[in-house]
This record gives structure tokens, sequence and C-alpha cells, in this order.
């Protein structure tokens, strides 16, 4: 059953205020009066889980300034996407940390740009103190699984290993996300206790799929299908859909949702949050964009308020005190 008021989840700690995945950032949403965090993990070389959106470092961190590190510069193709850049799997735990976090999109954050190269890159241990010492939860998303098993790293196995040495491993305040569920079926084998979500894409197919199955590789839409919600509601815990599948606009952006996929999930058992709730225009459908440019914050309340009406089990915010002042009440 939906609860009455969704989970409020940092996401990456207040990233519309402070560089995601710092500890400024973490602190922030944690005294904001967050319900949980998020933390994406990606290894380093010795197998370290880093908290970093990509395992592409280039534009979150100070690398690019470090000569040192200069010749690492390479590219990869990751999950289909050819990037070029630093990469964690290249570093050393004691290399990273050396490094400074930097504002992903500082042309539509420039506040938050601000405060570049002030906090150090942490690993998923550091988050997790964190956690536990502000009294919160945790919503740890899995990154690239598949591209990391073919690179020898075992994200399972490493996860496992860092929640058990910490004492998260069967804490009722942890949730498991990926968008590839072939990790979350070889962590549901090792015994988690952990509600475990599918995170779903607007389009395409999760990548570790696509890589085992090629052209027959179940689609994200197949997922919401009610036969897709069955085998899901067999094999994961809950769903979580970009909020646009939720929105479903039609092609002018003209919001037609919640979409009924979402009720039909409840029915199944399974828990639905949605990501990402950000109030800048870029991030908005465009009947919600104001004047103003980017950086400006468009009529996000409306939006929003669709969202609530869906009764969702938990939002992903950018700025927790914005979330928590609409969702929360």
């Amino acid at each position: 059953m939906p609860v009455e008021r969704p989970l409020i989840i940092g996401h990456r700690g207040a990233p519309g205020y402070l560089p995601e995945h710092s500890r400024s950032s973490y602190a922030r949403a944690i005294s904001a009066g967050v319900d949980a965090i998020e933390p994406d993990v990606v290894p380093t070389r010795d197998g370290v889980l880093v908290v970093r959106h990509e395992n592409e470092i280039g534009s979150t961190t100070n690398v690019s300034a470090r000569t040192e590190f200069a010749e690492r510069r390479r590219t990869a193709v990751v999950d289909g996407e050819r990037l070029d850049g630093w990469f964690t799997e290249d570093f050393t735990w004691s290399e990273l940390r050396t490094l400074r976090c930097r504002e992903r999109i500082p042309a539509i954050r420039p506040e938050s740009a601000a405060h570049d190269d002030e906090d150090p890159v942490l690993s998923l241990r550091d988050v997790l103190d964190l956690a536990r010492a502000g009294g919160v939860g945790v919503v740890l998303e899995i990154k690239h699984a598949a591209y990391f098993a073919r690179a020898g790293s075992d994200m399972a196995e490493l996860v496992e290993r860092e929640l058990r040495d910490a004492d998260w491993w069967d804490d009722p305040a942890l949730v498991i996300e990926s968008f590839e569920p072939l990790v979350l079926e070889r962590l549901r084998e090792r015994g988690i206790p952990a509600p475990l979500v599918q995170l779903v894409e607007a389009g395409g197919a999760p990548w570790d799929l696509r890589e085992r199955d090629g052209a027959r590789a179940a689609s994200y839409a197949s997922m919401l299908t009610p036969a897709g919600l069955d085998a899901l509601a067999e094999a994961v815990d809950g769903i979580s859909p970009d909020k646009r599948l939720i929105l479903a606009p039609d092609r002018l952006g003209r919001v037609r949702g919640p979409a009924p996929f979402v009720a039909q999930a409840h029915d199944r058992g399974l828990r639905v949050f949605t990501w990402t709730c950000r109030p800048e225009n870029p991030f908005l459908l465009p009947p919600f964009r104001r004047p103003g440019g980017p950086s400006a914050f468009g009529d996000y309340e409306r939006e929003w308020a669709l969202l609530r009406d869906a009764r969702l089990d938990g939002v992903f915010v950018d700025h927790p005190d914005l979330g928590l002042a609409f969702f929360g009440s």
C-alpha cells in the first residue's frame, strides 16, 4: 500500500546547493531532515567503493588539474557510450581520496560551483558512517555492474563486503537500487535482506540484459506492463522510474499522468519511487518552465503536485529543504 507521505531522499546529498556526493552536500541533506541519502557507487582499482555519479570523474573532481594524473586520461566505452576522461578503476583509493569534488553542471548551479575543490572524494564507508551518525537511511545505487564485471570487479561481492564490514548488511534503513536487474538478482542470491528497487529509464533497455540477450533484451517499457510488473514483483521490492514516465506527457509536454502503472505496481505490493525532483527550468516539463534561463526555478510546485497525487512511496530531491516543505507536509 502507498504511504501517506513519501520518503524524502537526498539525491547524492543536497546537490542543488553543494557539489554532489561531497561531505558538505550529505551533511546539508541530513541537517535538513531527509529520511535517507543516496550514494552512487563505483569501484577503485583496489576494490574500494567510492561515491561518484559515474566512474568518469573529469567533470566532478579536480583530476584534470592534477598534472601527476594527466597520463591516465583515456577513452573508454561505458554501457555503449564512448567517454574521454579519467576513470575510477584506474586509481587506487589512496589516490582518489586526494581529489576534490566539483559541481557537475556549473552552468545551471553556479552557486554550488562556488564550492568546487573544498571537499575530498568520499568512499561508501564514509557515507554509511555519515548516515548512521545522522540517523538517516541509505538508498544505495550500484552503477555499471556489467561494465565492471568485464573489468574483473564483482559489484555484488564488493557491496556485500562493504555493507557487512560497516554493519549495514541487515540494517532496516538500507535500500539498494540499480538500473541493471542482474546485479540485484545476485544480491538476492547472496541473501541480502534489504529491499531491492529496479530503476527504470524513460527509454531503452538495461545494459546488462542487452549484453546477455542482445536484441531480445527486455526493455524498460516492458517492465511497466502488467506482465512486466508481475515478473518484477517476484524479483524485487520496488521500482523507481524516471518522473517523466509517471507524468506521461504528450508530444507537447502536457501531463497526462499519473500513469496507470503506479497503481498497478502498488496492487502487486511493489513500492514506487521516482527521480529526480528538481526545480530548475531544464529539469521541468515545458508547461512548468518560467523565464530567467537554465538556473532559474520554474513552476516546480505544479509539476511536483502531480507526482504527489500519484501517492508515491519515495521521491529523490536535489534541494532537500524544498522537497521536505512540499512532500513532507
